[in-house]
């Protein structure tokens, strides 16, 4: 059994998320943890010394689960007295002292403002025999300043933004993640050479509305010469964004996309709802055809994007009529894809007191159709990519069934999930090495290409994504790159005038 100190972050909701947490783990290993995953079956503890929870105050029923698997957690801390419990993130930012007074066997609350303070935090609860609760109201360090310990070894998240400045009525983190901060761009692109000069071949942009970059320092246009500029990264094969919002989303963005090879011709774009009336409720500043322009002129200069969105059903006072017009819109869309949520009330938005609320088995109902009208859209684009070639980034966790199928997965340049076959005897790539194959089926969620086993189309590009995770393979059963200790920031930008700081 190990000796050393260990941890276990456990991550829930979205992608800023997932990056915080590789932050959290960077932060934990530079103050001498070692992840407990990361430890042959028989070294680990029964228990990591630190279990950190990472949480979302987004997602349904969000506060239930995170008192559940605390709840499970207290026995087990109970029989090791030296463990410490931390919960940060959106749920933590909003709940603060709660968390303590529902769960008194947590050690540290922190939040989204704060997560660089989790080392001393838990040194004081330590010392101290006591909860350390610490939520900050602004940012105080930039999330990409941290110590970070990234999941994959070929492809990476990198924050442009953090904070939002929209008042979408149903969403809540706006009041969690505060206001827009942007990074100056020699910061982002200085992060992404850092990165591609460790083998990544793939980065994500991230912010909670990443075309409203350039806001805090002025620039409407700043965004579309970001990704010009990530185009001149040398080494750099793919770069993908997450997520615009359509009331910014403007012509040169769309350009740059079209004329920056190395930009992928795939675009998530949150819709929420087709019913004008209801984006109107929800203060989402675009209506129904605006968006479908949106998407006319993305495909008339990137024929082959593939699009994906979120969308809404049951916000309060929606209609059969409203939810008829999403349903027009979702078909007219033809997103490859689509992220549908029921409406439930979060507390603390201002749609969680609107009246018309929609009883449950509505609701329901509603989105069991949008499902089944989504599922014949995306299976319908899926299949008239049938022999079609497409490049596939290999990739580790992609395909649940591959040991059953014998296939290998990955995505492919407009980021369909795509599982292939490869030939007998012939090369098997490395995840972060290229394929190329012929899709031979679209299946509604993924396409599948066994066009090597079938005398087809079967080539092996070997990069240096795929030679970074082969470096790691002798690290132990959860391999990961080592800890980057952050980007120094090139100092906060000088204040823009008011004009400048206009709300999306």
């Amino acid at each position: 059994m190990t000796t050393q100190k260990t941890y276990d972050v456990r991550t829930h909701g979205c992608q800023m998320n997932v990056h915080d947490s590789e932050r959290l783990a960077g932060l934990l290993e530079t103050a001498g943890y070692v992840d407990v995953h990361s430890l042959a079956a028989d070294e680990r503890p029964e228990a990591a010394d630190v279990v950190v929870f990472n949480t979302c105050a987004v997602r349904e029923n969000a506060d239930n689960k995170l008192y559940g698997n605390l709840g499970q957690l207290r026995p087990v801390k109970a029989s090791n007295p030296g463990m410490q419990i931390a919960v940060g993130g959106c749920l933590a930012q909003k709940d603060r002292s709660t968390i303590v007074d529902k769960a008194p066997w947590v050690d540290v609350v922190f939040g989204t403002h704060n997560i660089g303070s989790l080392p001393a935090l838990l040194d004081r609860a330590r010392h101290n025999k006591a909860a350390e609760v610490e939520i900050l109201e602004s940012l105080d360090v930039f999330p990409s300043t941290l110590p970070t310990r990234r999941d994959s070894a070929y492809s990476a998240w990198v924050s442009i933004s953090v904070g939002c400045n929209n008042t979408c009525t149903f969403c809540i983190v706006p009041s969690l993640r505060g206001k827009e901060m942007d990074r100056r761009p020699g910061e982002i692109l200085a992060e992404i050479e850092a990165l591609v000069a460790q083998g990544v071949v793939e980065v994500t942009l991230l912010g909670q509305n990443v075309n409203t970059y350039g806001v805090e320092f002025g620039d409407r246009l700043a965004f579309g010469k970001l990704l010009r500029a990530c185009g001149q990264v040398e080494g750099l094969e793919r770069v993908r964004f997450t997520s615009p919002h359509p009331a910014a989303f403007t012509d040169d963005v769309i350009a740059a996309m079209a004329e920056t090879p190395n930009v992928m011709p795939s675009l998530h774009m949150p819709l929420q709802s087709g019913s004008d009336r209801v984006l109107k409720a929800m203060r989402r500043s675009y209506r129904s055809e605006k968006y479908l322009g949106i998407l006319d002129k993305v495909r008339a200069q990137i024929p082959d994007a593939a699009i994906t969105t979120d969308l809404i059903v049951g916000f309060p006072g929606e209609t059969e009529e409203d939810f008829a017009d999403t349903l027009e819109v979702v078909r007219k869309s033809r997103f490859s894809s689509a992220f549908t949520f029921q409406y439930s009330i979060r507390p603390g938005t201002p749609a969680a007191t609107m009246e018309d609320q929609i009883p449950k088995a509505v609701v329901q109902e509603r989105y069991d159709r949008l499902l089944a009208v989504q599922e014949e859209v995306s299976w319908a684009e899926n299949r008239a990519l049938e022999g079609r070639t497409v490049e596939v980034l290999v990739a580790t966790g992609e395909g649940r069934k591959d040991a059953a199928t014998a296939r290998m997965s990955g995505r492919a340049r407009d980021n369909r999930l795509v599982h292939f076959s490869v030939p007998e005897g012939a090369e098997r790539p490395r995840p972060g090495d290229m394929v190329t194959v012929d899709v031979t089926y679209g299946a509604p969620h993924h396409l599948v290409a066994d066009s090597g086993v079938q005398g087809g189309t079967y080539a092996v590009r070997r990069t240096a994504g795929g030679n970074a995770w082969e470096a790691l393979q002798d690290k132990g059963p959860a391999p990961k790159p080592a800890v980057s200790l952050g980007m120094p920031s090139l100092g906060k930008p000088a204040t823009p005038p008011a004009a400048a700081r206009t709300c999306g």
